[in-house]
């Protein structure tokens, strides 16, 4: 039970910076969402825009905390670490 809740709150980690990704392309820039990421791309900001969507899983993990859900917010933390190593690389 430990791995199946560890592995889904990995998976909602990286579907929740997705999610902030997507809506901060969509509400902050002028863009739609496949020109936004090709002009984000060829301007080199990609990566900051993976940070601040990663910026969602904070609530994520503390909402998992309240609800003792231990294991599903070590899945989280691990998915911001994934994506962290993600953006160094891009």
């Amino acid at each position: 039970m430990d791995k199946k809740d560890f592995l889904i709150g990995f998976i909602v980690g990286i579907f929740t910076a997705l999610l902030g990704s997507y809506l901060f392309i969509k509400f902050f820039t002028k863009f739609d969402i496949s020109t936004g990421i090709q002009t984000i791309k060829e301007m080199g900001y990609l990566g900051k825009i993976i940070t601040i969507g990663t910026t969602l899983d904070l609530a994520v993990f503390l909402l998992l905390l309240n609800r003792n859900k231990e294991m599903m917010a070590r899945g989280v933390i691990l998915a911001v670490i994934v994506l962290a190593i993600s953006t160094i690389i891009i």
